[in-house]
């Protein structure tokens, strides 16, 4: 499995950490941010194809600045099968 960090902006989390092995999401884990919002979207993505999530999760947006926790991992997810030559 390939493990990613990423620094997100624009949102109340620091840092999201996450797993993808076969395009599958795991481990996937946010330091900050609303605890019960990103536990939940952690919990609904173990085990997701990470392109699904993308398209589930981009462009979402938390109180007007144009970004979300989410919008940022789905971000980040981007850039990490980009990365692998996935995407």
């Amino acid at each position: 499995m390939q493990n990613y960090s990423y620094q997100p902006h624009g949102v109340c989390a620091r840092q999201i950490t996450f797993g993808i092995e076969d395009n599958k999401l795991h481990n996937v884990k946010f330091y900050g941010g609303c605890p019960g919002n990103t536990s939940a979207i952690s919990k609904l993505l173990e085990g997701k194809e990470a392109s699904e999530a993308v398209s589930i999760l981009k462009g979402n947006d938390c109180g007007g600045r144009g970004t979300s926790c989410a919008d940022q991992f789905a971000i980040a997810v981007e850039q990490a099968l980009k990365q692998a030559g996935v995407a």
